[in-house]
């Protein structure tokens, strides 16, 4: 190992539990051990738990599953009234501490107007007469309980009921009776869900969203009076000498209702600023808390806490070692967190633990290959959280992602077996069979590797000199350096592996081709808008490609994904971007997380980049375009290019037939996540 990392892999203390290095797997939604979000209700999450011993035999220190709500989403049971839970977490532990591993478990008091409210729940919630109906089901009143009335994060037009004093008192007992099951299952220690990411006692303690006028509002001491009860309940039940950590939020990065706050941006601050924080941090620990996991952000600024590819690297690590400063208990930093950067700031005292989540869906063995000194054999993280936590909206829609995905979230679109191993395994196959794969793009090179590894004779025919695809072009911004390893550490893995690439390779006639399987993976062609003078435009591929075919003032003819990174990037360039989108959004595509297109919304509404929606394309000429708006009002706006980012068909070179297989874009335009996950689909079947 290189000696850079050496102060990862130290022991230091939590309270006077040991924790033999300084890597922190840090909480991710559906990864809780006790399986809350399934209409069978709350039981002990047996993929979840194989997921956590696996990185827990590669070296993690300390594992901090995801939330584990007090309360049934289902049925309304708490969870401790459900002793066989605990009996079955018991024995997990016993296996979690061979490893020399700790594990605390995350307690939640709830999300109030944070709860992801889907688009099939929503219409439920809003009438009286189906609310009632349901409530024995699904408590939405529960759910979406706040310390004020106040619209949901997900629906802006439902209400969140105010929260009784009965119901935190009924939380906080919870949280003590819970924690004392917890403790004789052998946990290590709780954390306690959160002053964090503006979830529910997040929710208390900013005066932005409390507006109560009994005890638990007004005053400083009254926002943080219900996380100050939670620790002392827990402390009173379990002894003072067992762990409470506290997911916290140093600063809310808000600067208004649904409206983030820029890195760098000079911004009022709404909800928690620092001067408060560093009171806050001081009076928290006093309290009893023995630990801060930390980063920023609420659900308004969501991409502090969960930073897709646009934010920097180490975030949070100026903010989160600043509080650091106020607090004699450990501080650990959480979001997009550099393990060498991290190791820096450990050996330097300006934390105490680094905090990774992602990275550990899409390689559990991570952390043994940097031990190792593998570096170039980690899949890398790409930030896209299109399995992970893919909770989308746009205007005027709640939380669009599909009802499995809200029911199977911590996925990860790189790696299909993440909380999924029974779905997705890699099986020797019955039958040794020659497979031909044409295209090597990312679903070529990953059908390549899985079939290798089954035992089959596969050849890879890509007709360019790259291996990439599409992806190639997807990597080149400057943001994308992720999506760049990934490609790179595709083309390294394909050399481990007796398979054989033909570069340079067009394969005109299938019928050639000596295989007892085809899977085709030519994936897609961009798409085109018949208007006037659209010849004059540059394909966004092209552009892409080389980036210095744009010039100083360019218009984006689409606001899809791709057509608003190529504006952001233009941005970054110091260019003078302009969108024109037809949807009265940006970015409306389904299972596309809200932290990312979040993050793109309010980057140009910040820095006042014209985003024209409810438009079309007229015209393109000489000097930019014609569009017309909603009200058929047509104006024209210059342009040095015109890039047009409109979508893709597929362009497979065959048609599926018996031995001849399409995946990915071929079969159906999607993203990685379908691509890589289509693949296996296919390719465990051969």
């Amino acid at each position: 190992m290189n000696e850079k990392y050496n102060s990862l892999f130290t022991p230091w203390n939590i309270g006077k539990v040991e924790i033999k290095n300084r890597i922190v797997m840090c909480p991710m939604g559906g990864t809780s051990l006790f399986g809350w979000f399934e209409l069978g209700g709350c039981h002990f999450d047996k993929e979840a738990a194989a997921l956590f011993l696996e990185r827990a035999k590669n070296n993690v220190g300390l594992i901090i599953p995801g939330i584990a709500p007090l309360k049934d989403t289902f049925w309304g049971k708490w969870l401790w009234q459900n002793p066989k839970m605990f009996d079955e977490l018991k024995e997990f532990m016993n296996e979690i501490h061979k490893t020399g591993a700790k594990l605390f478990v995350q307690l939640t008091a709830g999300m109030g107007r944070s709860w992801a409210i889907t688009e099939l729940v929503a219409p439920l919630h809003k009438n009286k007469f189906t609310r009632a109906i349901v409530k024995p089901i699904i408590d939405t009143s529960h759910e979406l309980a706040c310390p004020s009335p106040q619209p949901s994060r997900w629906a802006h037009d439902i209400e969140c009921p105010q929260m009784t004093v009965e119901q935190i008192e009924e939380i906080i007992e919870a949280f003590a009776k819970t924690a004392k099951l917890c403790k004789e299952a052998g946990v290590d220690g709780v954390e306690v869900h959160a002053v964090h990411e503006g979830y529910l006692l997040d929710q208390f303690a900013i005066e932005f969203f409390n507006k109560r006028t009994d005890e638990y509002g007004g005053n400083f001491e009254n926002r943080y009076r219900f996380a100050t009860e939670v620790v002392k309940a827990i402390k009173e039940a379990c002894g003072s000498d067992f762990p409470v950590s506290l997911r916290y939020s140093v600063e809310s990065k808000m600067k208004g209702f649904c409206k983030g706050a820029m890195p760098g941006e000079d911004y009022e601050e709404v909800g928690r600023n620092m001067e408060e924080s560093e009171k806050a941090a001081k009076y928290l620990q006093d309290a009893g808390y023995d630990m801060l996991n930390a980063d920023n952000g609420t659900y308004d600024s969501w991409y502090w806490a969960h930073p897709p590819m646009y934010m920097p690297e180490n975030c949070n690590l100026e903010d989160v070692a600043h509080i650091k400063k106020f607090v004699d208990i450990p501080v650990v930093c959480a979001g997009r967190m550099d393990p060498e950067i991290g190791a820096k700031a450990v050996e330097e005292g300006k934390i105490d633990g680094v905090g990774i989540a992602r990275q550990f869906l899409v390689d559990p063995t991570w952390i043994t290959k940097l031990i190792d000194d593998r570096l170039e054999d980690i899949k890398p993280c790409i930030c896209c959280h299109s399995g992970c936590f893919n909770f989308s909206s746009s205007k005027g829609h709640a939380n669009t992602q599909d009802l499995t995905d809200t029911m199977g979230l911590s996925r990860c679109a790189l790696n299909p077996q993440t909380m999924q191993s029974k779905k997705y395994k890699i099986q020797p196959a019955k039958k040794i069979k020659k497979i031909a794969i044409i295209g090597g793009g990312i679903g070529g090179m990953e059908s390549a590797i899985l079939l290798a590894k089954r035992g089959h004779k596969v050849t890879l025919y890509e007709k360019s000199d790259k291996l990439g695809g599409v992806f190639i072009a997807a990597s080149t911004p400057s943001f994308k350096e992720k999506d760049r390893a990934l490609i790179a550490w595709y083309i390294r893995e394909l050399r481990k592996y007796p398979i054989e690439v033909k570069m340079n390779t067009e394969i005109k006639d299938i019928n050639s081709l000596n295989a007892d399987e085809i899977i085709v993976a030519t994936g897609a062609k961009a798409k085109s808008i018949p208007v006037k003078g659209a010849d004059k435009a540059i394909e966004a591929i092209d552009f892409l490609l080389d980036n210095s075919k744009a010039g100083e003032n360019v218009v984006v003819i689409g606001g899809g994904l791709t057509g608003c990174e190529i504006a952001y990037e233009l941005y970054l360039q110091g260019k003078k971007p302009v969108i024109v989108e037809m949807q009265d959004d940006l970015v409306t595509t389904k299972g596309i997380c809200l932290a990312n297109t979040s993050y793109l919304r309010d980057f140009f509404e910040t820095n006042e980049v014209p985003v024209h929606l409810e438009t079309s394309l007229s015209e393109v000429t000489d000097d930019g375009v014609m569009v017309k708006d909603k009200d058929g009002k047509e104006f024209k706006i210059n342009a040095d290019t015109v890039i047009m980012s409109v979508g893709y068909n597929p362009s497979p070179i065959a048609k599926k037939g018996r031995h001849i297989h399409v995946i990915g874009d071929a079969q159906k335009v999607g993203n990685l996540r379908t691509v890589i996950w289509g693949a296996w689909d296919t390719c465990m079947k051969l």
